[in-house]
């Protein structure tokens, strides 16, 4: 794409601009490869600013790789409550102690090393290997394949394989060999911050002589929209009982998905962590929770009040649309049920849960007394 005194123009071009634009985030402000890593990982899919106040509050409770590996599980998953994609903290952990085994408890330096650990693919291993190791790699994601997309005014998706392996020799290319690390977070800072998906702004752009993009006036089409997977709308019903003493009953993390049609999916709308008795609703919510209520929860001994409706709550994980209906039921006592906990539906952060599951409990805790009168359910 670029050779010669373009290239070393180019390259100069961009490092300066990062020199005096970039963003002053705490994972910029180290080497250690551990804290590199954390923050790659849970920059995945999700913005600067959410993940910032979690990578405070993480590495408080994990300074290291050894406190991390040693950690119980429910702890990692606590302190990663709300960022969503569970899945990232359930690697991050596995990675951990599988480098602790090494005897070492530092992250490889090598690649094969870094690409056999859970949740380190491609990406994520060039990025933390060249920033924290210096390593000539460059790191490929979203921001990077739209820069060099629109760079060489390359149409097509970018995402399929043959044209994301070209992208992948393209960034290698480019890649600035006396300053690898600082390289892969240029550019990747000015596809997030100036390069953006929608109105990038090439008038602040420092490389805009080499675009082509921008020449051909295809600046705002490149890269081509993706074809989105088509959505699935679901309808869940989530149960919140309430004892005198305004405790309520959480439910431990579901394992895996049932073969019966009302637990498909479940375990992954509720992100494997502490929530509310829900169920899949087929036809009739009330109905159906109730019949669940006593056949798992009150051994088949109607309760003594009344289920009452709460607003409705509206959630998205990836393409599944979630419409979850939640329902409250006072008791006077919470019934016991194995494997289960019983907190405060204030103050439910002493164990991980989902943003699915905080949200009932915010439903459940705004509701009034007139809602609930006006809304209510009698057994029959």
């Amino acid at each position: 794409m670029l050779s010669g005194p373009s290239l070393s123009r180019f390259r100069k071009n961009l490092l300066a601009w990062f020199g005096h634009s970039r963003r002053d985030l705490p994972w910029r402000r180290t080497r250690d490869p551990y804290r590199i890593w954390l923050s790659e990982i849970m920059l995945q899919q999700t913005r600067v600013n959410a993940v910032i106040p979690y990578y405070e509050k993480f590495l408080a409770r994990f300074p290291d790789i050894d406190s991390l590996a040693e950690a119980p599980e429910e702890e990692v998953l606590r302190l990663w409550s709300g960022l969503g994609y569970y899945s990232r903290a359930h690697n991050l952990q596995k990675a951990a102690q599988k480098i602790v085994a090494r005897d070492n408890s530092k992250f490889p330096d090598s690649l094969e090393e870094a690409l056999a650990l859970p949740g380190v693919g491609d990406y994520t291993a060039a990025a933390i290997l060249s920033i924290a190791y210096g390593k000539k790699l460059a790191a490929l994601d979203g921001n990077v394949a739209r820069v060099l997309a629109r760079l060489g005014a390359i149409r097509g998706d970018l995402r399929s394989g043959k044209l994301w392996q070209q992208l992948q020799k393209t960034a290698g290319a480019l890649l600035a060999p006396r300053a690898p690390g600082d390289w892969n977070q240029a550019i990747m800072e000015f596809g997030a911050t100036l390069c953006t998906p929608r109105s990038p702004q090439c008038l602040l752009c420092p490389i805009s002589e080499f675009c082509q993009a921008r020449k051909l006036g295809l600046a705002g089409v490149i890269p081509e929209k993706r074809a989105k997977r088509a959505g699935v709308e679901l309808t869940l019903a989530s149960l919140v009982l309430v004892d005198r003493q305004a405790h309520t009953l959480l439910l431990s993390p579901p394992k895996s998905s049932s073969n019966s049609a009302r637990a498909a999916d479940l375990p992954a709308l509720l992100s494997r962590l502490w929530h509310f008795p829900t169920i899949n609703v087929l036809q009739n919510p009330v109905a159906e929770l109730r019949s669940f209520l006593l056949a798992r929860l009150l051994e088949g001994q109607p309760p003594e009040s009344s289920l009452r409706a709460l607003p409705k709550v509206r959630h998205t994980v990836t393409y599944r649309h979630i419409m979850l209906l939640p329902f409250r039921l006072d008791v006077a006592a919470l019934p016991r049920v194995p494997g289960s906990k019983r907190l405060p539906l204030a103050h439910l952060s002493a164990v991980p849960i989902s943003n699915l599951t905080r949200k009932v409990a915010r439903a459940a805790l705004s509701a009034n007394e007139t809602l609930g009168a006006s809304l209510q359910h009698d057994w029959p």
